[in-house]
């Protein structure tokens, strides 16, 4: 299982942002509250192990395959009531 990574409580972080917002700025400046922000928050990422990964990978690939026999039989019952109404009957199966 991955590591669990403690967040900052809400008003931490609203009360620091507040703080930073307050103070002017010039562009460099920004720019590098940007980067500490964004290194700060790919500080939270938690990676997935080899087990969780390939579990993920299989329920999406699972759920692709369910959606794509839903959507192709649809389509095929659509298109042969199509084909019924207002093609050629024989075309309809």
């Amino acid at each position: 299982m991955a590591k669990n990574v403690v967040d900052e409580s809400n008003e931490d972080v609203v009360a620091k942002a507040k703080k930073d917002s307050e103070q002017r700025r010039g562009p460099f400046g920004r720019m590098a509250l940007f980067i500490r922000q964004v290194i700060g928050e790919l500080k939270k990422v938690v990676t997935p192990t080899r087990r969780e990964l390939v579990s993920f990978t299989v329920v999406v690939l699972v759920f692709v395959v369910i959606m794509m026999g839903i959507v192709s039989g649809l389509d095929f019952g659509f298109s042969a009531l199509v084909n019924f109404l207002f093609g050629n009957p024989e075309l309809a199966i």
